[in-house]
């Protein structure tokens, strides 16, 4: 087969096999490295050709050079303000936990002790002390259960596995609701990011179910391959329209893609009107491949 030959042609292999099976090539993007050093990002397209009885490929690239830069420096931004995030939620739940769940705590142990000394004519002092020991036990669960929401000590001490569990069981006493948790092989250690990406995913999908869905029971799937780790949130409730939900407000599906790309993760939906709803989320266990090593012009 004769060729238009042009550099990113001749040299890009991944060009070469897509044109020999296919007889085409669609934004396939390459890097080119110029003859002043500089490396550009191309968005190449090809096709084959008859000319007079012979095959040509055409090709056509455009410098996107510019446009990756800015997604690049615009995940960075989202990556640090994620991290900013999390960083301020990991300070609050300390706070929570160390100071103010712990002087909540001390409270009522001195109505306790308040009680104890009591006389038994004082029936109605020692029944209003009561009621109010059990409400500064209910506002020390609240607290502690905020804690554990805005920073999961789980995820740092037990792991991607336990720390999910933990939290369907949580969320099932608090709402009242069914929760079927399946976990299966998922490697004791996994990255930070990976691990707080799936759980945030986790606790906004399921949350996300437990408001809208119209139902009461829920399923959470997590395992992991050789290649990738995989969450998914279902259940048999509502439904709703994902291209009208991904552009609206509320679902929270732009904040879960946007958490899953900076782990290089993918995001997908499985939605109907009135026949339930699955989110799945996958993340590779090693990064994603670079782009070809850049050619010269």
């Amino acid at each position: 087969m004769k060729r238009l030959s042009t550099r990113v042609e001749g040299q890009h292999p991944e060009f070469k096999s897509q044109i020999q099976t296919n007889g085409s090539v669609r934004d396939l993007e390459a890097l080119l490295r110029r003859k002043d050093g500089e490396i550009r990002t191309l968005l190449v397209s090809g096709e084959v050709v008859e000319v007079g009885g012979q095959n040509y490929t055409l090709s056509v690239a455009a410098d996107i050079t510019e446009r990756k830069q800015a997604e690049e420096m615009l995940s960075t931004m989202s990556r640090r303000l994620i991290e900013a995030q999390e960083e301020e939620r990991a300070w609050i739940a300390r706070e929570l936990h160390d100071d103010f769940n712990q002087r909540v705590a001390m409270v009522s142990v001195n109505l306790e002790c308040l009680e104890r000394d009591l006389s038994g004519s004082e029936v109605q002092v020692k029944s209003y002390t009561e009621k109010i020991k059990e409400q500064i036990k209910e506002l020390g669960r609240d607290i502690h259960a905020l804690s554990h929401r805005l920073h999961p000590s789980r995820l740092d001490y037990l792991g991607l596995g336990s720390a999910c569990k933990g939290f369907c069981t949580e969320l099932s006493a608090r709402q009242n609701v069914e929760i079927e948790f399946h976990s299966e092989n998922i490697p004791p250690k996994l990255p930070k990011e990976m691990s707080l990406c799936l759980f945030r995913v986790l606790q906004e999908a399921l949350q996300n179910a437990v408001k809208y869905s119209g139902v009461r029971s829920f399923r959470v799937s997590l395992d992991a391959t050789s290649d990738e780790v995989k969450l998914s949130v279902s259940d048999s409730g509502s439904g709703f329209d994902f291209d009208q939900a991904i552009n609206g407000q509320g679902l929270g599906l732009t904040s879960m893609k946007e958490r899953l790309k900076l782990v290089d993760g993918q995001l997908s939906v499985d939605s109907k009107l009135g026949q339930g709803t699955t989110i799945h989320a996958h993340v590779p266990l090693s990064p994603a491949p670079t782009r070809s090593q850049a050619t010269s012009a």
